[in-house]
């Protein structure tokens, strides 16, 4: 029987089965409002070389100006490539995705975006869990700050950080890839995640699905647990603080970083803690959205807006490049 053939009033295949049937993923981002992927191209690019650029300038900065060598600005730039390294693994192919829907993704390319996904999310856990570690002791330690948080230390944590989430990503990606997908590969999301992969597994996943939420919890919630410890013990400090003003600029230390940590989990959180969520896949690429697109975007705006050796570094930068006026030594 040829295989173009189907039964009459059957329906018929989508256009992406023989790519599925070759044993490749199509990424189906967005295919449930055809009419608006190229304004969402064209909106999504912008943001993506904003995020792009924002990210390189706090990494770049410090290299350019002495003013910012403190431990604070090191995991900041840290977690500018954690974002830098996120950005890149998903939202091109999402660009990919709406300008030429149905593209094929090998299983290989397809388990190297979820390993790269779960590897930066658990790094970021653990470098903003650091920050806050880093404010506590800045707050509540500030005489013994400089030994405690020496740069060898500093260098040891950012270490961890970025190594601490591979081990535990690719156990899962090895696992999931292991199972078998049965029928059309379509994957109802914008890239590659465990959610819409786990619904193209025709076998039992519950130990896995037990597996992955254990995960989530020690990866996500534990790191959210001392955060919120840190600021606890800060906000405790700052209340028994004698002078408002310290109080005002102990407090503004920390709300850049307090910001940043209520956009994370307040999207990826609520993603990574049900991998079968009851609702639908089309509301999930929307909260997805937030974390892969749009809080990498703000992210260096607000600790450049609400930073002012951050603002003054980069000022002193642009006088010095572009011959405006002298280069003013550090604050």
């Amino acid at each position: 029987m040829p295989a173009a053939w189907a039964p009459p009033g059957a329906p018929a295949a989508p256009p992406w089965a023989n790519l599925s049937s070759a044993g490749q993923f199509v990424l189906l981002g967005f295919a449930h409002v055809p009419a608006l992927r190229p304004p969402l191209a064209a909106l999504f690019l912008p943001a993506f070389l904003l995020a792009l650029l924002g990210d390189a300038l706090i990494v770049l900065l410090p290299a350019l100006d002495a003013g910012l060598r403190a431990p604070m600005h090191f995991f900041l730039r840290q977690l500018a490539l954690v974002e830098m390294c996120f950005s890149l693994d998903v939202v091109p192919r999402l660009l990919g995705t709406l300008l030429r829907p149905g593209r094929g993704v090998s299983p290989a390319g397809c388990a190297l975006q979820l390993l790269l996904v779960l590897s930066c999310v658990s790094s970021e856990c653990f470098l903003l869990t650091a920050m806050a570690w880093d404010r506590y002791v800045a707050i509540c330690r500030p005489l013994r700050y400089g030994a405690i948080v020496s740069p060898r230390l500093c260098h040891r944590l950012a270490a961890a950080c970025w190594l601490a989430g591979a081990p535990v990503a690719l156990v899962f990606t090895v696992w999931l890839f292991r199972f078998p997908f049965c029928g059309p590969r379509g994957i109802r999301h914008f890239f590659c995640d465990i959610a819409p992969l786990l619904s193209l597994v025709c076998a039992d996943t519950r130990v896995f699905e037990d597996n992955v939420l254990v995960a989530t919890v020690l990866v996500i919630m534990v790191p959210f647990c001392l955060i919120a410890t840190s600021y606890a013990q800060i906000l405790a400090t700052v209340l028994r603080m004698p002078s408002a003003r310290g109080r005002r600029k102990a407090l503004s230390t920390c709300a850049s970083h307090l910001i940043v940590v209520v956009l994370f989990y307040g999207t990826t959180g609520v993603i990574h803690l049900r991998p079968k969520a009851s609702y639908s896949p089309e509301s999930k690429q929307v909260v997805s959205l937030s974390y892969t697109l749009v809080t990498p975007m703000l992210n260096p705006l607000i600790y450049s807006l609400r930073n002012k050796e951050v603002k003054a570094a980069l000022r002193r930068v642009c006088c010095h490049h572009l011959g405006s006026g002298p280069r003013e030594g550090p604050p």
